[in-house]
């Protein structure tokens, strides 16, 4: 199921994924980065970037649980 439904995904469900893992991955390398040298800024700067992330994997969820929860109603 999960082939299917990625391969019919929308082109608005696929950015939403790829830009929540972008971000997420960023506010990582970014955490660790700033942790590793010792500068505070850097690592307190990486947390709003991994939380932008985060909420835009629960928007994507949001997405595939409407698409799911319609093709149930056909």
């Amino acid at each position: 199921m999960l082939d299917e439904f990625w391969a019919n995904a929308s082109t608005a469900y696929k950015v939403l994924v790829f830009s929540a893992m972008g971000l997420i991955a960023v506010g990582l390398i970014l955490s660790i980065v700033g942790n590793t040298s010792g500068n505070q800024g850097l690592a307190m700067a990486s947390l709003p970037i991994i939380g932008v992330g985060l909420l835009l994997h629960v928007g994507g969820l949001v997405v595939r649980g409407q698409k799911i929860r319609k093709g149930y109603k056909k």
